[in-house]
């Protein structure tokens, strides 16, 4: 699949991947993890790209995070109401339950949204070390 081969945003942006090299990892445990759920390295074990390019840098990856958790939210009540015909409680409940086990990954994707919005990617990056 074209979408989500190793050049691409998608593949650094799913993967978590580095968005300069798409080898190093930006985050050390994986999304599901209880350890060190938020962590990020200062900079990419492979290529040494620092994630944390200017203080606050990551700000505006909570706005990305608030708008597809909106839409995420708006879809699914709406699926849960007029699709399976479940009332508002259950729906709510039942969407509580699914973002609770969500948000790392939410807050993750986010990030990695972000930074690959700004940071290019360059093909030689990962055979430099």
């Amino acid at each position: 699949m074209k979408l989500l081969k190793k050049e691409t945003k998608a593949y650094s942006i799913l993967y978590l991947k580095c968005p300069r090299c798409h080898v190093g990892d930006l985050f050390e445990t994986g999304s599901f993890s209880l350890q060190k759920p938020f962590y990020m390295p200062e900079k990419c074990p492979v290529c040494g790209q620092r994630y944390f390019l200017e203080p606050g840098f990551y700000y505006g990856a909570m706005f990305i995070s608030y708008i597809m958790t909106g839409f995420f939210s708006l879809a699914f009540t709406g699926f849960c109401v007029w699709g399976l015909g479940l009332g508002i409680n259950a729906s709510f409940g039942l969407l509580i339950s699914i973002l609770t086990i969500l948000f790392v990954w939410i807050f993750r994707l986010a990030r990695a949204i972000w930074i690959n919005s700004n940071v290019r990617y360059d093909p030689q990056a990962g055979n430099r070390h």
